[in-house]
């Protein structure tokens, strides 16, 4: 019989990968349960959320246009409709966009779930002070995904839509754009800004284990505009105006990743010079 104060055995690689399959396990049942639920609000998710941007009434758009006009720009964000239909070409392809969507709907929902599973693995491996921050790590962390969802959504996609919805290279062609092929622009542009704004996180743990320092990020700080204004390109139409929009909260979170690597690495410093 094991006695009181027994130190627990540590695990073998074979017990940590069977540790890792099974929260792994429960982090898919989780996005398949929210996956469910969305799959159940089609009229919602299709007509209220996806289809949204590619309307004129949608809520950026007006935004965008009050703000174009004031400062005396062309007026590309005003209009009553986009010049463009969406359709689907396969037999499948609505049910499969269906399916897909409510796969994606999922993750972004059961996203703090997920978080939760991925921290449960970790916290072994950390110290009892290092726990206590559980829920807070929880907490910032879903907290900037969804920021960065609802900018993806809110900012990117209309940008990309207005730009790629109305551009022609000749008047005889007219824009009729594949479900999938929007559905995976409205996806991509979500998704990627969600993940890109957990730039903090990532730095946080990168100064954990000591692979960045704050040293680091601030002599490199001019590579790291090219970076952003490279991502901001990619997820964005090419104009200035839409890259600058996007590139300016990057930057503010680059520039915040650096005080909180600033404040892990004097932590880290103190516990060096206390051994």
């Amino acid at each position: 019989m094991k006695q009181i104060g027994t130190p627990e055995p540590e695990m073998s690689f074979l017990d940590h990968l069977e540790d890792l399959r099974w929260h792994l396990i429960k982090a898919v049942i989780a996005i398949v349960v929210a996956g469910s639920i969305a799959f159940f609000l089609k009229g919602f998710i299709f007509d209220v959320l996806l289809f949204g941007p590619s309307r004129g009434d949608f809520f950026s758009y007006d935004i965008l246009c009050r703000i174009s006009t004031s400062l005396g720009m062309d007026a590309g964000f005003c209009f009553d409709e986009m010049p463009f239909r969406i359709q689907s070409r396969t037999m499948g392809g609505q049910f499969s966009a269906h399916v897909w969507t409510s796969i994606t709907a999922g993750f972004i929902i059961a996203f703090p779930y997920v978080i939760y599973q991925f921290w449960q693995f970790v916290a072994p491996a950390m110290h009892d002070n290092e726990r206590k921050h559980a829920k807070g790590f929880i907490f910032i962390t879903s907290l900037l995904f969804f920021i960065g969802v609802i900018f993806g959504y809110y900012v990117v996609t209309p940008l990309s839509i207005n730009f790629l919805g109305k551009y022609q290279v000749s008047e005889a062609v007219f824009n009729d754009f594949d479900l999938g092929s929007y559905i995976g622009l409205v996806r991509a542009s979500v998704l990627a800004s969600g993940l890109i704004f957990e730039l903090p996180i990532v730095i946080y743990f990168l100064t954990r284990v000591g692979v960045v320092t704050p040293q680091f990020l601030k002599k490199y700080r001019k590579y790291a505009l090219v970076i952003v204004l490279i991502l901001s390109a990619i997820i964005t139409p090419p104009d200035i105006v839409s890259q600058i929009i996007v590139a300016i909260p990057v930057l503010i979170l680059y520039e915040v990743s650096i005080i909180i690597s600033k404040v892990i690495y004097k932590q880290e410093q103190r516990k060096i010079n206390k051994r």
